[in-house]
């Protein structure tokens, strides 16, 4: 199966080597507030133990190593070391997830509790997985997202800043951005159309947790060799 990938026009500085911003669309704008919806625990598996920076990876590899004698019977490992996603509608074909986000809700099969993951022990004395599938039937408005697609609309063209700061592309706030970077030289704009895949897409997560250049930091070294 090919990836999936989204791109983005970026408006780069080649005097000052940097990303002045980039002109995305829906797909791309979706994909980036995707990744709001992100457990800590799948950001940090995303990423690997290695990767992280800070203590949150050594965190994670403890209960990964943590030997399933030491856990409460009615407990999983996995409901924070694989946790699901929050339900998200997105259009964009690239998602930072081992799983599909399905809304699905479970009940135990002797009381009536109800939850979102079916790894969930009933409350009650029973102690049972609350496993029984419960049918979902979607709003009205939950219609209209999964017609429209996405969480954004795809009607105009959206700027992302270099510190992944997201609003409307317009001449006017395009114009205002040139000001207050000092742009007297138009000459020194260029543009690069570049494209996220998986790798990309990982590098970014990686970057925005470290960096407030995240844009030029994660594709202004492989432009300069091109």
């Amino acid at each position: 199966m090919a990836e999936s990938k989204v791109t983005m026009k970026l408006l780069i500085d080649s005097k000052r080597k940097r990303v002045m911003f980039a002109e995305a669309n829906k797909e791309c704008i979706d994909f980036l507030f995707h990744i709001l919806a992100l457990p800590i625990g799948s950001v940090i598996r995303l990423l690997t133990t290695k990767g992280m920076v800070g203590c949150l990876g050594n965190l994670y590899e403890s209960l990964d190593n943590l030997d399933n004698t030491y856990i409460q019977p009615n407990q999983d490992k996995d409901i924070l070391l694989k946790p699901q996603s929050a339900a998200y509608a997105t259009s964009s074909p690239l998602l930072l997830t081992d799983s599909p986000v399905i809304r699905q809700f479970y009940k135990c099969p002797y009381h009536n509790y109800m939850t979102d993951d079916s790894r969930t022990a009933c409350p009650q004395r029973c102690g049972n997985l609350m496993n029984i599938k419960m049918e979902y039937v979607a709003t009205a408005a939950d219609n209209a997202v999964a017609s429209n697609g996405g969480l954004v609309k795809g009607v105009v063209t959206y700027m992302v800043l270099d510190d992944l700061s997201v609003k409307p592309m317009s001449t006017i706030s395009s114009i205002t951005l040139l000001n207050e970077f000092c742009v007297q030289d138009v000459g020194v704009l260029k543009e690069k159309v570049v494209t996220l895949g998986m790798d990309e897409a990982l590098k970014l997560l990686k970057t925005s947790l470290l960096s407030k250049n995240v844009l030029t930091d994660v594709f202004m070294a492989s432009i300069l060799k091109d």
